[in-house]
């Protein structure tokens, strides 16, 4: 396609193809473990990371791997003492994220706020190649985890106290997947923003479950589905000059919309139609071909 000639159209294409690759792998966990939704919390800490950086001139990638990694491991930590509910920890994480990340900004001057909305929001057009080198060496992280060790997260993710009989480490595992979730977002950053991550790693695994019949193939599919939608809505926005990132989570919410529609269709279809009084089968209708 003409559209990716040019080689930020490449770039903006990689960068989202490795992002669909990584989101939905580790968000399948997510997903079992009914935590959808710690990637905004995660994301949300994420941005109060960017704003350091932004600040003090570093690289607000590396500052945004940081304090998200130190978020996710603290409210690890804290679900699993029980002293404070999931759901608690993770407004804590997310208010707390916004809070942090506008009170720096406002800190900074005014050009720091367009700098922060490109990682808000996703800015896959401005990658760069040092971008796309650690976005690959982050997404190989997150694959190396969430393929390699797929046994041990789904048996600590499917049952806790199973897997802590059965001798596994625990800890060490959720804290594993928390650091991983972390460096998920970070990868994501780029291509549909920190408010928008959590969509790319919940929806395309929605829409395989649908799908597919078992945990390895639910993930499979969900990658897959995961690099389509990446890979369309880079296109999509390239040609129609639309916001990358909202444009790639729309069209994975269009798919799991029609997957859905699909899915429920096929069932009726399938459904035995209720026999006739006398308890004999209704036979379906024939069809009368030519004339």
């Amino acid at each position: 396609m003409e559209i990716f000639a040019s080689q930020f159209m490449q770039y903006a294409l990689l960068g989202a193809l490795i992002t669909g690759l990584a989101a939905p792998a580790l968000g399948t966990y997510l997903v079992q473990r009914r935590l959808a939704l710690i990637g905004d919390g995660i994301g949300h800490v994420a941005l109060t990371g960017v704003a350091v950086g932004l600040l003090t001139a570093r690289s607000p990638v590396l500052t945004a791997m940081l304090v998200a990694v130190a978020g996710a491991v603290v409210i690890e930590l804290v679900r699993e003492r029980g002293r404070t509910s999931g759901d608690v920890a993770l407004a804590i994480l997310f208010y707390g994220g916004i809070a942090g990340g506008v009170f720096l900004v406002n800190l900074s001057a005014s050009h720091t706020n367009a700098n922060l909305m490109a990682y808000l929001f996703g800015s896959p057009l401005t990658t760069t190649g040092p971008d796309l080198v650690v976005m690959a060496l982050l997404s190989g992280a997150v694959l190396l985890v969430a393929l390699g060790l797929r046994p041990w997260l789904f048996a600590v993710c499917h049952d806790e106290e199973y897997a802590r009989v059965s001798g596994l480490p625990v800890r060490a595992l959720n804290l594993l997947l928390a650091v991983t979730t972390a460096l998920t977002v970070t990868v994501a950053m780029r291509a549909v923003g920190l408010l928008l991550v959590s969509a790319l790693m919940v929806v395309p695994v929605a829409t395989a479950q649908l799908l597919a019949g078992g945990f390895r193939a639910t993930q499979w599919l969900a990658m897959g589905i995961g690099v389509l939608v990446a890979g369309a809505g880079t296109g999509f926005a390239g040609l129609y000059d639309t916001a990358p990132g909202a444009t790639i989570v729309l069209l994975a919410i269009a798919g799991f919309a029609v997957t859905t529609l699909a899915a429920a269709g096929w069932r009726r279809l399938r459904r035995p139609r209720p026999p006739e009084p006398d308890g004999t089968p209704v036979e379906p209708p024939e069809v009368m071909v030519g004339g």
